[in-house]
């Protein structure tokens, strides 16, 4: 089992920043990437970044390219995602995610995997 605790959320004005945190523990070996994952109401959740754990490698969706950042401390088993110029269209609850990486595609498949209880990202024009 891997638990994931995500922190960070909030609520900001158009152009602002946010950074989420995501703290996982337990048998976190059992995974290979960790993610972010965002849910608007009324939408499909949806990958908006994930990094391979071991290698390094990164997935953006194209909507947060030049504007979110993800990063990793394996140290603390943490996984970061710096949120930056935010657009009320980023306006969702996201949640962090433990799968396997997916080497031919470069994303992150957590649908079998560990999910956190998510936390709201409010962008306001």
């Amino acid at each position: 089992q891997v638990q994931l605790v995500e922190s960070g959320g909030g609520s900001v004005q158009a152009g602002g920043s946010l950074r989420l945190s995501c703290v996982a523990s337990g048998y976190t070996s059992s995974t290979s990437c960790m993610g972010w994952f965002g849910q608007a109401p009324g939408k499909e959740r949806e990958e908006v970044a994930s990094i391979y754990r071991n290698g390094g490698a990164t997935y953006y969706t194209d909507s947060v390219k030049g504007r979110f950042t993800i990063s990793q401390d394996k140290w603390k088993n943490t996984v970061y995602l710096q949120m930056n110029s935010l657009k009320p269209e980023d306006t969702a609850m996201y949640y962090c995610a433990a799968g396997q990486w997916i080497v031919s595609g470069g994303y992150c498949y957590a649908d079998n995997g560990y999910w956190g209880q998510g936390t709201q990202v409010t962008v306001s024009s």
